[in-house]
């Protein structure tokens, strides 16, 4: 699917078709928020300056500004940015570290200027859109990243990989695909026990 499509969904979903862990409770859903912040702070450097592509309600973005990161959430749905506002305004803390802004892979050089983070994380992201585009959208989050700095991706590799063909299926690329795709952008895969990929920005050659 387009990424115009899969955000056009999104947009338009039931909350609880978004993370299936609503259907069990909502402490259920913000806990596995708390549990993958918790798990991107081992990759993370304390104090990090991090965006959150495609946040969401903030589900992962308030836990992980409680840790203490400055954290940049970005989505490119209003509805979805509306609903973190609301919860993050619960907490003066969240409130302050928490930037939330509507802009897709295009709109984030703009919005960042010169200033560029020490870490970028997309979770549930890049697995719902076409590999063309799941590779524009990683350039563009390499280059919102400083040098040197981690990428954590939602980017998963199988033995037979394939494209989504609805906007919650799963693409999947080969080895050889993320290999070549690293290699293009400039990314240096980072040993790490999380169950997502995660890289070091680094020049391309």
């Amino acid at each position: 699917m387009s990424a115009e499509a899969v955000i056009a969904a999104w947009d338009q979903a039931d909350p609880d078709a978004i993370h299936p862990l609503r259907r069990v409770s909502e402490d259920a859903y913000w806990n596995s928020g708390k549990a993958q912040a918790d798990m991107l702070a081992t990759a993370i450097p304390d104090g990090a300056k991090v965006m959150d592509f495609g946040c969401g309600d903030g589900r992962v973005a308030i836990p992980l500004a409680e840790l203490g990161y400055e954290v940049t959430a970005v989505d490119s749905s209003q509805r979805m940015l509306d609903r973190l506002t609301e919860r993050a305004s619960d907490s003066l803390t969240v409130q302050a570290a928490v930037l939330n802004v509507q802009a897709d892979a295009d709109g984030i050089a703009a919005h960042l200027g010169r200033r560029r983070m020490d870490a970028v994380y997309a979770l549930a992201v890049l697995i719902h859109h076409n590999w063309a585009d799941c590779l524009h959208i990683i350039g563009k989050l390499r280059a919102a990243t400083k040098l040197g700095g981690i990428l954590v991706l939602d980017w998963p590799a199988s033995e037979t990989p394939e494209e989504a063909d609805s906007w919650i299926g799963v693409t999947t690329w080969s080895r050889q695909q993320q290999t070549d795709a690293c290699q293009q952008i400039g990314l240096e895969p980072v040993d790490s026990e999380l169950p997502w990929g995660v890289y070091r920005a680094i020049k391309t050659n």
